[in-house]
């Protein structure tokens, strides 16, 4: 699902971001306006897994200055131990809807 204005998007990324789904949520996130000084937002609450080619991914988009939204416990972990090998600290904001 997309929510998008003129300066910003919000995407609601849903399931597995693994191998198979990487370029398709690249792809998305660039027909979005990533490129094109849009904020985007992928809002993360409804993602159960990420292999290791989706936390590059997620890495990638964190440096692109994507706000990653609302990750599972797991998800977060998995990006803090990435951002431990690259020497950085990320936390994850929450849209405060998780029950």
């Amino acid at each position: 699902m997309v929510e998008s204005s003129g300066e910003a998007a919000r995407l609601r990324v849903e399931g597995r971001v693994t191998d198979g789904w990487v370029a398709e949520l690249r792809k998305t996130c660039e027909l979005q306006g990533l490129g094109d000084g849009i904020r985007l937002t992928l809002d993360l609450a409804d993602v159960a897994f990420v292999d290791a080619a989706g936390i590059e991914l997620l890495k990638e988009l964190r440096s692109s200055r994507v706000t990653l939204l609302n990750p599972s416990s797991l998800v977060a972990e998995q990006l803090k131990d990435a951002a431990s090998g690259d020497g950085g600290r990320q936390d994850y904001p929450s849209s405060g809807n998780r029950s």
